[in-house]
């Protein structure tokens, strides 16, 4: 059993607006996106790292803002700040991959460590915050969370920005102008095809 699928089974023993089985799942298809950019049909690839692209800008912004105050208080201070400073990592790679010739030799080395950053990355999460997450907090209070979570990603800016990144305060402040314009832009995108 790969490691998504893993990771969609454990989310599936949880209610359906769970944080963690929430994130769990789209740990789950974070892992998927990877692969189809990688190794998928030609013709979709660029378009799988757009999506790609999409879910990270917003997964990441909304555990910040969401999961992160949570996790500081249930896994401690340095176990949040550890995380936060991955994400704020992973938000400059994803902004250079954004900029460099899909496919050329050096997206596609930078994919590959990119890919295997953010799977530490879940890891850690999955290993440290998650358990931390169900121990503190009771059924009722991750439910609400997954909910606020699925709404702040609604929300959420759907490309990178690293000047933001790794703070919730500044995902509070600056993620709404950055998402309309985000959203404007991939919109003006689409219609580009």
């Amino acid at each position: 059993m790969s490691t998504a699928e893993q990771e969609r089974a454990e989310a599936h023993t949880l209610p359906s607006d769970d944080v963690i089985g929430v994130l769990l799942e789209q740990h789950a298809r974070i892992r998927e996106l990877f692969h189809a950019v990688r190794s998928g049909p030609a013709e979709q690839r660029q378009e799988r790292f757009r999506e790609l692209r999409a879910l990270l800008a917003v997964h990441e912004t909304a555990e910040e803002m969401i999961v992160r105050p949570a996790a500081k208080k249930a896994a401690g201070e340095q176990e949040a700040e550890a995380r936060n400073e991955e994400e704020k990592e992973a938000n400059k790679v994803l902004a250079e991959l954004d900029k460099l010739e899909f496919g050329s030799e050096r997206f596609t080395r930078l994919l590959a460590e990119f890919e295997q950053s953010v799977g530490e990355h879940a890891d850690h999460e999955e290993r440290e915050e998650f358990p931390a997450l169900r121990s503190r907090l009771s059924q009722e209070e991750r439910t609400t969370m997954g909910r606020r979570l699925l709404a702040v990603e609604k929300a959420a800016p759907t490309r990178p920005h690293p000047t933001a990144a790794g703070s919730p305060a500044l995902q509070w402040t600056a993620g709404p102008l950055a998402s309309v314009l985000d959203r404007a832009r991939d919109a003006v995108t689409s219609t580009g095809k």
